[in-house]
């Protein structure tokens, strides 16, 4: 009967006929009914699908433009991740949390959820639960991004190019990023895609940091290589005669690909995970979270 109804719902995400957060809200349901299942394959699956469909993303853009939405998110980009660092370094001192998974909450928040925490987990050596707590503050202020970010920015009348930016600077994960822009319109995902993905490589300097921080030597850093092939992506789309009909349908697929990945994260989510993080490390992620979204919308709207 599980695997009946997984694949079913896996189904109904690739029928194009599920919003994002039904999406997000079906994945929280099945867990509840079925509880924790398919954890290798669901882990796998976010891993994978989502690097699969910001690839295919690049097929449906172009580089010049591309290049352009990069050079204008940059400064909001540099602010906003030295601002939620230097926040969280004072905050997780004030509140008297963990030093490595402040650390953690920060670097998340600052630049792209899970895939920062993954990156710089190795590097400063933190232990598995540790990761854990982190991981759902983050995907939990992720779910929530996912619902209200759609509704704030078409309360504040922003334009596509503003709401764009602005989700790809105040929301963590790619995925929750693609998500919110997705329902917001067509430029607002392309927009939130090449400013987010821009962002994430401020993984490796970070992680860098991160290493001179708490003096790791042997830390290794992943790079997020699957960038390169989003370039790529892009570099083919712009410069070669591909068929529309080719690439139309490559970008389609990808975005129905990004629905089954926020159908997997949401089955991550459960209620005993989130009784047992506890307040402390939800009021840091809160604080940061509330102080960079409201920090850069109001930069984006006055610029």
């Amino acid at each position: 009967m599980k695997k009946v109804v997984f694949g079913l719902c896996i189904a109904l995400c690739l029928s194009g006929y599920l919003s994002s957060p039904f999406a997000l809200i079906l994945g929280f349901i099945f867990t509840l009914v079925f509880g924790n299942v398919f954890e290798k394959l669901k882990q796998l699956g976010i891993q994978y699908l989502l690097k699969i469909s910001v690839v295919g993303l690049g097929f449906g853009m172009f580089f010049m433009e591309t290049l352009k939405t990069g050079r204008e998110g940059l400064i909001l980009t540099v602010l906003s991740i030295i601002a939620t660092l230097g926040l969280g370094w004072i905050l997780t001192r004030l509140l008297k949390i963990d030093l490595k998974l402040g650390h953690l909450i920060s670097t998340g928040t600052s630049i792209c959820g899970g895939s920062a925490i993954a990156a710089v987990a190795p590097v400063i050596q933190a232990k598995p639960k540790i990761i854990s707590v982190a991981l759902g503050v983050v995907f939990l202020l992720n779910s929530v991004a996912l619902f209200i970010f759609p509704s704030i920015g078409h309360f504040f009348e922003l334009t596509q190019n503003q709401f764009g930016l602005w989700a790809a600077i105040a929301i963590h994960d790619t995925s929750s990023v693609v998500g919110a822009a997705l329902s917001y319109g067509d430029e607002a995902l392309r927009i939130a895609t090449t400013v987010k993905l821009a962002r994430t490589l401020w993984i490796i300097p970070v992680s860098i940091l991160s290493m001179f921080m708490f003096k790791s030597k042997d830390g290794k850093i992943k790079i997020p290589w699957f960038i390169l092939f989003f370039i790529t992506a892009i570099l083919l789309n712009s410069y070669l005669p591909l068929p529309e009909f080719l690439t139309t349908r490559i970008t389609m697929l990808s975005k129905r690909l990004l629905i089954v990945t926020l159908f997997l994260v949401g089955t991550t989510l459960s209620i005993s995970e989130i009784k047992q993080t506890g307040f402390k490390p939800f009021a840091l992620g809160i604080i940061l979270w509330i102080f960079i979204s409201i920090s850069s919308l109001t930069f984006i709207m006055n610029n």
